[in-house]
């Protein structure tokens, strides 16, 4: 893990000195003797995540290396901290560097010299290179042995009784659906989930049903695992099948090549109809090697596979497939599955002192099965609420060090473990927020990115690359989806539990973070990140972390609290300021002192005003002051030449009215910040419409309080933006028009498009928005039918009209192919809307709000076949009629989840309404 500042440094120390070591004698060997130290350190420590320590003098070691690495981190950014002192040391320090003559470079020379020779001194303080970096013992656990007990446990669930399991049945029918459907092509299942979720359970459940044995010829079952021999498969293939028709097995195997192997194996299969079990799949090459293997003879043979990976089970196998994704428990079969067996001295059944204890436990595992059985274990020989409480206060110590929760541990940290370097540290960073707590995507991305975390990628931006990340996390179960936007990308992440508790662990082993939760006076600690998590608002006083790099505030009650009690002290190579939701009303003035600050989060704090000289910030990436009570920037702000991200608009809080969205009034010279790639939002003075095209990297872009006057200046700076992904415009009151005809032709790139105000025409470029995946028109109120003008957009998936149209008669006839989401609200007059048959059959979610003139559903609703959920707010009393029981739109939508709760809920508040 710690490779990764390693890798950094290099970089750095070679950029930072290398620059000045051509002006300096002595210094160029210097440069070069740190530079292959540091890279050898690199490679010691990506090694040690493949060979685990198996001693404690080699976990010491391993820890003394890596504490150097950060040892060498902090002079180097201190040194930056030095320099950075001695530039803007004011007008009297160059005064007298002048009158005294002081030779240009004899500071930098001094201070170069220093640094490099305590860097030097404190890596040659260890032995010597070879014994410094030889690799570890092969004593302890190994790799291989953790496959094994892995391996023995998912093998077992083929000998699992169906009475100890719980909410399987109707999970196992549709698997066997699928497997005796009576499909003569090949086809492949995928069970995907996190680990322990109950895949092998469920696939073994199946497997071992007579009616599917009956419908097979041959059987196998091998588990693959990470590390597999290609060849020790097919083996494993082969003795399996023979196995399952009761032949001998071929004695000689071993001996046997790929090519023999192979043949054997496609030549037993030829005629028969197989079921494969492939278990624990890692990699997709697996199956491009073994595909070969399974013929397809049209004769209904089927392939499973299971996997933590959603690329995986979601991949392209080349033949028929189908996806089963595993869902947790629901809380009720959690507590049912809980109480098997763990309460035997009283029939199963939870006694009543235990029952909070007892259900505050099962909350923790969330639904994960492997967690309940082996918590359930545990639990069956405590007797009193004193142990049972114990065990809930002290869970991440138990993961640790009890055996009979070992399995938990070994399961999940086979997940971790399989993650480069660099994605350990993006995972474990998310354990610093608190429980359950949502991970915006946006903010984790540009926390890591502030950390240094993102791979360097010719011509990809770090925001790509750390959008990729996140995907991979989610895509192999280590963080939950929550939300997804319009293309299916997570919005927002979640850990479960036990996930965190799993990075919890492994953050203090590696000194890598702290979380505290500010009840006692904190003493000094090595980790260079701390999270603060309180419920009350306060903070006790902490201690002096001149090393610290990220510091996160979570306070789940803002209770009035001074900043000064939050922020520690010396806090001078802090990267990572984050005090989102916090009670915070004004910035110390230490804060314009953090050179090395990348990222300050005020969002939605009640700060009023930031520093005007927080222009001394000049290494700072991101800017959040979203939702908090600062309404101007200072003229300072011109000064942050590598700001990124600006994130300044306000929610009005307004429903229904026209003003939903407040810009940040910046000064004249905004436009100077030309690496910004997000700008969100400003307000329109002055010339910053016209200046604003500038900006050639903003991928983001949101402009309030847009005139009519301005529609030249501003589509001219549209055009020249080639990398916008997202634009916002709203005009300052439901009167003003928002002009746009003398754009040409869009951004190639616009993802995301959201217009706030009146449109006199339907914008003639609309038909060319070819990447368009979202579009919001709010108050538009136009009177022509701009659907004919968007109906053909191939990448639209979500559409909101807000007030948009004045017309009577709404008419999808046409397109809108591979629209998910569709919004229609506050339409005074209308009073028909159709669907013809074939459009929008991708739709699956679809609001009908303020449309009080509609007294019946969408003629032509039935066609939506993937239809899931239908929204109503504040509609007509004869609309909710017609499709309560009875009514005549009832059975076109009596097949989505939860319609006679809806009209309930819906008739409820009509009648609260009228009293």
């Amino acid at each position: 893990m710690a490779s990764a500042p390693t890798d950094l440094l290099i970089g750095k120390i070679v950029s930072i000195l290398e620059s000045e070591a051509s002006s300096i004698a002595g210094v160029r060997d210097e440069v070069d003797e740190i530079k292959l130290e540091l890279e050898s350190m690199k490679s010691f420590l990506e090694d040690t995540e493949r060979k685990k320590a198996s001693t404690q003098g080699e976990k010491t070691w391993i820890a003394n290396v890596r504490n150097l690495a950060c040892d060498v981190e902090d002079i180097i950014d201190e040194f930056m901290y030095r320099m950075y002192e001695k530039e803007s040391g004011g007008r009297f320090a160059r005064f007298l560097q002048k009158t005294i003559h002081v030779p240009k470079n004899l500071w930098y020379k001094r201070r170069i010299a220093n640094k490099l020779q305590k860097i030097i001194a404190a890596i040659k303080a260890i032995p010597e290179r070879k014994q410094r970096y030889g690799l570890i013992g092969q004593e302890g656990t190994s790799s291989d042995d953790v496959h094994k007990r892995v391996k023995t446990k998912a093998e077992s669930s083929l000998f699992e009784k169906e009475d100890e399991l719980v909410g399987i049945e109707g999970k196992k029918q549709m698997l066997m659906g699928w497997l005796i459907n009576g499909e003569k092509k090949q086809t492949i299942v995928s069970v995907v989930g996190m680990g322990g979720s109950g895949k092998t359970t469920l696939v073994a459940n199946t497997f071992t049903q007579e009616t599917v044995k009956r419908h097979f010829n041959c059987f196998a079952w091998i588990t693959v695992s990470q590390t597999y021999v290609l060849e020790d498969l097919f083996r494993s293939l082969i003795k399996e099948f023979h196995q399952s028709i009761k032949q001998e097995v071929p004695g000689n195997l071993h001996a046997m090549s790929y090519r023999e192997l192979l043949d054997m194996l496609t030549n037993f299969l030829v005629s028969k109809r197989y079921l494969v079990v492939l278990d624990d799949v890692w990699d997709i090459t697996l199956w491009e090697n073994i595909r070969l293997s399974f013929p397809d003879e049209l004769i209904g043979s089927r392939i499973i596979l299971t996997t933590r990976r959603e690329d995986i089970a979601s991949y392209s196998f080349g033949v028929e497939s189908h996806v089963y994704p595993i869902q947790l428990l629901q809380r009720d079969e959690a507590k049912e599955l809980f109480s098997k067996k763990a309460f035997p001295t009283y029939d199963n059944i939870c006694p009543p002192e235990l029952e909070p204890l007892a259900w505050e436990l099962v909350e923790k595992c969330n639904g994960l099965p492997l967690a309940i059985v082996a918590l359930r274990g545990l639990m069956s020989s405590k007797k009193s609420s004193v142990e049972w409480s114990t065990v809930l206060n002290s869970l991440n110590w138990h993961l640790s060090n009890n055996p009979l929760l070992e399995s938990i541990k070994i399961i999940l940290l086979l997940s971790f473990n399989g993650l480069s370097y660099r994605l350990k540290r993006c995972f474990l960073y998310c354990s610093l927020f608190p429980e359950d707590y949502l991970m915006g995507k946006n903010r984790l991305i540009r926390l890591w990115i502030a950390e240094g975390f993102i791979e360097h990628v010719k011509g990809v931006t770090p925001e790509a690359v750390a959008e990729l990340y996140i995907m991979e996390l989610v895509s192999r179960s280590m963080l939950q989806a929550v939300r997804r936007n319009e293309t299916g990308r997570p919005r927002a992440c979640k850990m479960h539990d036990l996930m965190r508790e799993l990075a919890l662990s492994e953050s203090a082993s590696e000194n890598f973070a702290t979380v505290y939760d500010g009840k006692e006076v904190m003493k000094e600690m090595g980790a260079r990140r701390l999270s603060i998590q309180t419920t009350d608002g306060e903070i006790k006083p902490l201690t002096d972390m001149s090393h610290l790099r990220s510091f996160l505030v979570f306070v789940t009650n803002r209770i009035s609290s001074s900043v000064s009690e939050i922020l520690p002290s010396g806090l001078k190579l802090l990267r990572i300021l984050d005090l989102e939701r916090s009670p915070v009303t004004k910035l110390p003035d230490e804060v314009v002192y953090l050179f090395n600050l990348r990222y300050l989060n005020l969002r939605k704090t009640p700060i009023k005003e930031l520093p005007k000289s927080i222009g001394r910030l000049h290494n700072l990436q991101t800017l959040d002051i979203r939702d908090s009570n600062i309404k101007a920037l200072p003229r300072g702000i011109t000064k942050l030449l590598n700001l990124r991200h600006l994130i300044m608009y306000r929610y009005t809080g307004v429903h229904k009215g026209f003003r939903y969205i407040e810009g940040t009034k910046g000064p004249s010279g905004i436009c100077k910040l030309k690496n910004l790639q997000v700008l969100a939002c400003v307000e329109s003075e002055g010339n910053v419409i016209r200046l604003v095209g500038n900006m050639t990297q903003l991928t983001k872009l949101g402009i309030t309080n847009v005139k009519e006057r301005d529609e030249i200046d501003l589509c001219a700076s549209i055009q020249k933006m080639e990398l916008l992904q997202d634009l916002f415009l709203m005009v300052p009151d439901e009167e003003e028009c928002l002009r746009l005809d003398a754009l040409t032709a869009p951004p190639a790139h616009l993802h995301k498009l959201a217009l706030a105000g009146k449109l006199e025409m339907v914008p003639r470029w609309f038909f060319s928005l070819h990447s368009l995946t979202s579009l919001n028109l709010h108050w538009s109120r136009l009177e022509e039918d701009l659907l004919p003008h968007i109906e053909a957009l191939a990448s639209l998936r979500s559409l909101t009209l807000y007030n948009a149209y004045t017309g009577e008669n709404l008419s999808f006839s046409a397109g809108f192919r591979n629209l998910v989401h569709l919004q229609l609200c506050n339409f005074p007059l209308l009073n028909n809307i159709t669907i013809e048959r074939g459009v929008m059959p991708k739709l699956q979610f679809l609001m009908l709000d303020s449309c009080l003139e509609v007294k019946t559903l969408p003629w032509g609703i039935e066609y939506l076949s993937n239809l899931e959920t239908l929204q109503l707010g504040s509609v007509s009393v004869q609309l909710l009629e017609s499709i309560q029981e009875g009514g005549v739109d009832h059975s076109k939508v009596r097949h989505l989840p939860e319609v006679d709760d809806l009209v309930r809920t819906l008739f409820g508040r009509f009648n609260e309404s009228k009293s």
